[in-house]
């Protein structure tokens, strides 16, 4: 009997470490989510996960996706995998972007710090938003600090909303450039915010105003709380650091969301604004929230070097199309003139491989790694990664696609 049970049985080596023990149980974004869930208060949680009104396109982001299934050819040799691909002109192991997320360190004290360090060691493009909770400088320190590949490459985009205060923004776009970012991402889907529901039931503020609420909800998540309460104070770092523009918001203060964005963001952004941003930089151009056939071709015409189509993860328009669905159309209309990016809906590695084999060049995906952060800190957005890159991996052998050149339209077929 007990020879029987030496046979089979096999003991789990013990973990330490709280994070990684946490991680052990993962098997998906979902897990993430749930722990992520757990672990932070309840409206930061909310802040995270939710979207505009009734959350429709929030949803039918990911639903997009899974309406999306395989045709897979066999018998091709898949035993030498590789993902890579050129992205903005440059070799990228893996056609996936971080996106831009603002107030990250609510979800963990190092925020885009840890964020960038991940992307940093697989060598994937991060994006830093204007909103960040850390500096341009700051998060380009952390990404040099473990610098990818045999000269120390890495990929740091800056992500703007075209304030009213234009000095203070061309102040932010010449220190990105200084800090060698790549590429500035201009966001045009938000020249007022949306209605963020979850926010406006739990009156969200950044910092969080203390109540009763508050402190059961601190009590209720000690591990977060004790991390809060010993880190600096959250803050708008880019506006804080900035030395230019008269009308500056406080970035030092508690902020309530949407007077904020209220007071800067300008709805009177047009077609122009394109242009002025390209006498503000040299380095490439993206535009991010189109969400038409014919705004992507406008896209072109005003020379932009990618265009990103999203709908703000369902944050803004309920309503709104999934990004995934533009792709195809997109593709055809503007043939090999620009690059696409998907952003939106991205939950596994097999996502990219859809995406690729409709026409677009990568995916962007932003909640999944707030996830990660709130459920084990920058060991979370690793395990992420890693995630991302074997779902890609076992996808494409599946499918008897040996490199991205291989997938092709295709490959997919629906499945509703």
């Amino acid at each position: 009997m007990f020879d029987s049970l030496r046979s089979v049985l096999r003991f789990r080596k013990l973990e330490f470490d709280p994070g990684r023990r946490r991680l052990n149980s993962c098997a998906d974004v979902g897990d993430l989510r749930r722990l992520a869930r757990k672990r932070l208060p309840a409206g930061v949680f909310d802040y995270i996960d939710g979207g505009a009104e009734d959350e429709l396109t929030l949803v039918g982001n990911e639903r997009a996706y899974q309406t999306l299934g395989f045709r897979p050819r066999v018998l091709r040799d898949v035993s030498a995998i590789d993902p890579a691909c050129m992205l903005l002109g440059r070799p990228t192991p893996l056609p996936l972007v971080l996106a831009p997320t603002g107030f990250t360190r609510v979800a963990d004290p190092l925020g885009e710090l840890a964020v960038a360090r991940a992307a940093a060691r697989l060598g994937i493009p991060c994006t830093l938003s204007t909103m960040g909770t850390r500096s341009i400088e700051e998060v380009a320190e952390a990404s040099d600090s473990v610098a990818w590949g045999a000269e120390g490459e890495r990929r740091l985009w800056f992500q703007v909303y075209v304030w009213k205060d234009r000095e203070l923004l061309a102040d932010m776009i010449e220190r990105a450039a200084a800090a060698r970012y790549e590429a500035l991402v201009v966001t045009v889907d938000a020249p007022q915010l949306g209605r963020r529901e979850r926010d406006v039931r739990r009156g969200m503020e950044l910092p969080p105003k203390l109540g009763l609420g508050t402190i059961v909800d601190g009590v209720l998540r000690p591990s977060w709380t004790w991390q809060f309460l010993r880190s600096d104070p959250i803050v708008f770092a880019n506006v804080a650091s900035s030395s230019r523009g008269d009308n500056k918001p406080d970035g030092t203060r508690a902020v309530v969301l949407s007077e904020h964005l209220a007071e800067q963001f300008d709805p009177s952004l047009s077609w122009d604004d394109i242009d002025w941003l390209r006498s503000q930089w040299d380095g490439k151009l993206i535009v991010k929230g189109v969400q038409t056939v014919e705004d992507a071709l406008l896209c072109a015409e005003r020379g932009v070097d990618a265009v990103c189509l999203s709908n703000h993860g369902g944050r803004q328009l309920d309503g709104a199309p999934a990004p995934i669905d533009l792709v195809a159309p997109c593709r055809q209309a503007l043939g090999d003139s620009i690059e696409i990016i998907a952003d939106g809906g991205v939950r596994r590695g097999s996502d990219m491989v859809k995406a690729r084999a409709l026409g677009a060049d990568a995916v962007m995906a932003g909640r999944p790694y707030l996830y990660a952060l709130g459920a084990a800190g920058e060991l979370g957005v690793d395990w992420l990664l890693d995630f991302f890159d074997d779902g890609m991996r076992r996808t494409m052998a599946l499918c008897g696609a040996v490199t991205v050149e291989d997938i092709e339209p295709d490959l997919l077929t629906r499945l509703v």
